[in-house]
């Protein structure tokens, strides 16, 4: 199968062996970061450096004239990216053979939501998620179409995969995260992870879910999480004690979330050429919210090229996609192949063959520039021929 490894410009500007140490991978392909997050980033081969801070979200090239006079755009990334720090890293991986993607984090940014707190998710108690943006309100939409079209069609890149396109929510690694003392459990996390600014609430009201009465379900349902409950025995439709209000609320999230992923979809096609490549990171649970957003199979393999989908412990979430039977379509098995972050890289021969049995027709390999010396020799070794 193909393969694609993940990859920051900052693994590979300034460090003149780390292209040729990707290709020597096996990988065909790169998945290069165009827009991301905030991020603490180990470089363990790195000549010049072993640890990256990028300090907020940012785009890594210069962001373009588009963007004048608007009050929500991107921020320039600052010395952990600077310049052109994407062009930069393209056409050394070019160089050496690989074809490089795009990959743009959309909504996920703590610095937009420190900067301009109304565009933020708030949930049933009234808490702010900064850095999640709300994707039903309109400026934050046009905001994440205009960064999709711009990032993800850099030059040189030959397609764009595109994370967080759709909602984010309380599953977030934030600084010094402290919220692991009580497992709400996936239920818990939805409830806890549902929008309840003027905007959302409108659209509860439009879809004839009162928004008030929705919150006070939701707290209500979520306290007894908080003191112990069993939270594998908890379903949403019981937390909030209410079957048709779970599936009102989830027909507006789903409609929302669709809408702008046809919106961002449509935008890149725009500004791309010709055969360019539009992928999400996608999980088929149309409750998830992430990196990897919930989606409802049918529906992003009409609108996008095919979904990058989490495997790493199993290649179940193939399933679903793979039972559309979409002529075409890319389901790529994303494994992690860092092993201290859970990666199992001498397996990876195993995990694919698996992951291909279910559907996949392509890898990704999170990801080259963290993994250790030892984890990319594994790779090399376990990676099946293209």
């Amino acid at each position: 199968m193909r393969a694609a490894a993940f990859v920051y410009p900052w693994d590979v500007n300034g460090d003149p062996d780390a292209a040729d140490r990707i290709a020597g991978l096996g990988v065909r392909q790169v998945t290069l970061a165009a827009a991301y997050h905030s991020v603490r980033a180990l470089t363990p081969r790195h000549p010049g450096h072993r640890i990256v801070t990028a300090e907020h979200a940012a785009v890594l090239y210069p962001p373009g004239p588009r963007w004048a006079g608007r009050m929500l755009r991107p921020y320039p990334a600052g010395d952990w990216a600077p310049g052109d720090a994407y062009g930069t890293a393209t056409a050394a991986l070019e160089a050496a053979g690989l074809e490089v993607h795009s990959w743009v984090v959309l909504a996920h940014n703590s610095r937009l939501g420190a900067e301009h707190p109304d565009t933020s998710v708030t949930n049933a108690y009234g808490d702010r998620y900064p850095w999640a943006p709300c994707i039903a309100q309109p400026a934050t939409r046009a905001y994440l179409t205009e960064l999709a079209a711009e990032s993800a069609v850099r030059p040189g890149a030959r397609g764009t995969e595109l994370e967080s396109c759709g909602w984010y929510g309380l599953a977030h690694l934030h600084a010094h995260d402290k919220t692991a003392g009580t497992d709400p459990g996936d239920a818990g996390r939805y409830l806890m992870s549902l929008c309840f600014c003027a905007h959302c609430r409108a659209g509860y009201a439009d879809t004839g879910i009162e928004a008030d009465r929705l919150a006070i379900a939701v707290r209500r349902g979520l306290e007894p999480l908080w003191r112990g409950a069993d939270p594998a025995r908890a379903t949403v439709e019981a937390l909030l004690g209410d079957a048709q209000l779970a599936d009102a609320v989830l027909d507006f999230r789903a409609r929302v979330a669709r809408s702008l992923q046809d919106e961002v979809v449509a935008a890149v096609r725009a500004a791309a050429p010709a055969g360019f490549q539009v992928l999400l990171h996608a999980d088929p649970a149309v409750r998830a919210c992430g990196a990897n957003v919930g989606v409802a199979p049918d529906h992003v393999l009409s609108v996008a090229d095919g979904v990058v989908v989490p495997c790493t412990g199993g290649a179940g979430l193939l399933a679903p996609f793979a039972e559309q039977r979409v002529p075409g379509a890319v389901l790529a098995a994303n494994l992690t192949v860092v092993s201290g972050m859970g990666g199992s890289p001498g397996t990876l021969r195993a995990d694919a063959e698996a992951a291909a049995g279910l559907g996949a027709t392509e890898l990704r390999l999170y990801h080259a520039g963290l993994a250790s010396d030892a984890d990319l020799e594994l790779v090399r070794e376990q990676l099946p021929s293209a």
